[in-house]
């Protein structure tokens, strides 16, 4: 089984740091290339850059009310939701799809009855 995890390329758990601008403030994220190339995949959908994403993720969150002190991690889950969500059929895995066109409050909707109280309990 664990063959599957540590046979895979050695660069994608390699780090790297990229800066971007939020509201005038430089901010700095690091995280594995992994995550990089899923938010390269995430922006170029839209047709942005991944500093555009990053951006734009921020904002709308800031603007939803959540408090987003660990942007880093809250960049990890949007990827891990990314990937799950085209290996449920949630999301279309071609690229070619923009996901600003999907409709997001029914996938939240049939996300959250996925991760309901009972299932959260085992974590």
């Amino acid at each position: 089984m664990c063959r599957l995890f540590i046979g895979a390329e050695e660069w994608l758990w390699e780090s790297r740091t990229r800066s971007f601008r939020v509201e005038g403030a430089v901010t700095s994220v690091r995280l594995e290339n992994f995550y990089w190339s899923a938010l390269q995949e995430i922006a170029a959908r839209d047709d942005m850059t991944v500093g555009q994403l990053m951006t734009r993720l921020h904002r709308e969150a800031i603007e939803e009310g959540h408090d987003i002190a660990n942007f880093t991690s809250f960049l990890r889950v949007c990827c891990g939701r990314y990937l799950a969500l085209i290996g449920t059929g949630e999301l279309s895995g071609s690229l070619d799809v923009p996901i600003a066109g999907v409709d997001a409050e029914a996938i939240l909707d049939r996300e959250r009855a996925r991760y309901r109280e009972p299932a959260r309990s085992s974590l």
